[in-house]
């Protein structure tokens, strides 16, 4: 794509704008869905939510320069041949103008290109001890749909990437200004954790480079205990992404495919 010689306004369309792009409006997006194809028949939906707040410096901009638009292929490369990418863009609710991105769900590495450069990386936050990464819990739990759970009831993936602590809830009026979500409920942070856990495996790569990196370590610790992954180089994403997706290749290839029909419900966790 020639990033190494475009300027960051070059790269990331909606810098110049200052807005968010149309097409990634969470207002807009009604239902994003991971289904199967005669070209995918086994599709694994994996949602990367990366914080682009100002605490975490310039580690957005590498990450969709350098990064993620690899990711697809070396998932691929480690036996998981159909994935299907999410990128969501998140920050904080309270403070700033677009505090979620979204994308679509895509099985190629140009075409998560597409939506990784259309991301307004607008570096805001505040002084309110945490971001809003809950919002991606409420949109995989409220907004998505995908047959690898609909058909043969394996969870799909998502990933946090950031640096600070969760703020503890959405309230209903943060939930219709952002997602347009006809509610009067405040959900708490727990409540919406385990909305998307009922059909994803939920992840948080903490970023230790973040200004607020090592002090919020331990509220991740807290939450999601084995689930938290302490990430030193923020280089170092992408591949820790594809062999969390591909730990257990064989099994997971096996299960999706029918083949292992004897394996203990218990064993086969994705």
């Amino acid at each position: 794509m020639g990033y190494d010689t475009k300027s960051r306004d070059e790269i990331f369309v909606q810098q110049k704008e200052r807005r968010i792009h149309d097409s990634m409006d969470p207002k807009k997006a009604m239902l994003r869905e991971s289904r199967d194809s005669e070209t995918h028949p086994l599709s694994v939906p994996i949602i990367i939510a990366l914080d682009v707040t100002g605490s975490m410096r310039t580690i957005p901009h590498q990450l969709v320069k350098d990064g993620l638009p690899k990711l697809m292929s070396a998932i691929m490369q480690k036996g998981i041949k159909d994935p299907q990418i999410l990128f969501v863009a998140v920050g904080d609710c309270e403070c700033d103008s677009y505090p979620l991105q979204v994308g679509q769900f895509e099985s190629g590495d140009e075409e998560l290109d597409l939506w990784l450069t259309r991301t307004y990386l607008e570096g805001g936050g505040g002084g309110n001890a945490g971001e809003s990464y809950n919002l991606a819990y409420a949109f995989a739990g409220m907004r998505t749909q995908h047959d690898a759970w609909d058909k043969r009831k394996q969870k799909g993936f998502l990933f946090t990437i950031g640096d600070e602590p969760c703020l503890p809830h959405i309230t209903s009026t943060e939930l219709r200004e952002t997602m347009d979500e006809p509610t009067q409920k405040t959900f708490s942070t727990d409540e919406l954790l385990k909305l998307a856990s009922e059909k994803y495996h939920v992840y948080h790569l903490h970023v230790l480079e973040g200004s607020a990196g090592v002090s919020s370590l331990g509220y991740w610790k807290e939450l999601l205990r084995d689930n938290c992954i302490e990430v030193a180089h923020s280089e170092d994403i992408p591949g820790i992404i594809s062999d969390i997706v591909t730990k257990d290749g064989d099994k997971i290839l096996q299960d999706l495919s029918g083949t292992k029909t004897e394996t203990k419900e218990e064993e086969i966790i994705l």
